[in-house]
């Protein structure tokens, strides 16, 4: 890898981890929200948290952070949202384990599933989603 494609990545892992707090900030809001006001189920509440966090971040990945001008975005958005499934699923795995059998602070334990799929989520949008 040449050190443009290097600095092009680096700089598409920045804006994408920019967005993504944004996305964290969205995410834990929701979550909050639905599961300490309305008193929702605390893994629901993470799932609602997460799926308004995963539309919100798809379009600032595909305009901001990619730059993708693809104007078929319908097929993109399935595949972003099958990848944030994934990441979902891996986010409710490390949660449960982190926080019911661990015994880790439920937002703690929430942070450190946040990191994990943060990566699981750059390597698919990178490399599939937004890579023409």
């Amino acid at each position: 890898m040449n050190s443009d494609n290097l600095t092009s990545l680096f700089t598409k892992l920045l804006k994408f981890g920019v967005v993504g707090f944004s996305g964290v900030l969205v995410d834990f809001g929701i979550t909050y929200v639905f599961k300490e006001k309305l008193q929702v189920n605390k893994y629901v509440a993470n799932g609602l948290g997460f799926s308004v966090a995963v539309v919100s971040n798809f379009i600032l990945n595909k305009w901001w952070t990619f730059e993708n001008i693809e104007p078929n975005y319908a097929p993109q958005f399935l595949t972003f949202v099958a990848v944030a499934i994934g990441g979902l699923a891996i986010n409710q795995l490390i949660l449960y384990l982190l926080h019911e059998k661990v015994k880790l602070n439920f937002y703690f334990a929430k942070l450190l599933a946040i990191g994990v799929v943060t990566l699981w989520n750059f390597g698919f949008s990178n490399y599939v989603v937004f890579s023409a």
